[in-house]
């Protein structure tokens, strides 16, 4: 069994990893007011450099709640490959750009158990 990882913004936690699960990092943030459009052109840039480079990493879903800031889940197919496109992220660019125009960012790290 695998407990989750923490990060905040940029600093991961020791966490024991389930290495043949898919696996998600949730990222939860709040938008600069004005910026959402520009955020999600980011992002959809940001998404596909990553999906190019990594076919492990399977989908990504933006969730608006209610009250205002976002949920971006990312999903992966193993562990190893959502840890090496992290560490592979910090040389690319438009990650900081994308992050940038978002505020209280957290990340949380899981393990996919069931999908109907």
């Amino acid at each position: 069994m695998r407990r989750s990882a923490v990060r905040s913004a940029g600093r991961a936690q020791p966490a024991e990893r389930s290495r043949s699960a898919a696996v998600v990092r949730t990222h939860h943030y709040t938008v600069e007011t004005g910026k959402l459009a520009q955020l999600l052109e980011r992002r959809t840039t940001l998404i596909q450099g990553i999906r190019s480079a990594n076919p492990a990493f399977t989908e990504a879903t933006l969730i608006r709640q209610s009250d205002g800031s976002y949920l971006d889940i990312w999903r992966w197919e193993s562990a190893e490959a959502m840890e090496a496109a992290a560490q592979a992220a910090a040389g690319f660019p438009l990650v900081g750009e994308t992050m940038s125009l978002t505020n209280d960012h957290s990340i949380l790290d899981g393990d996919v158990l069931d999908v109907r």
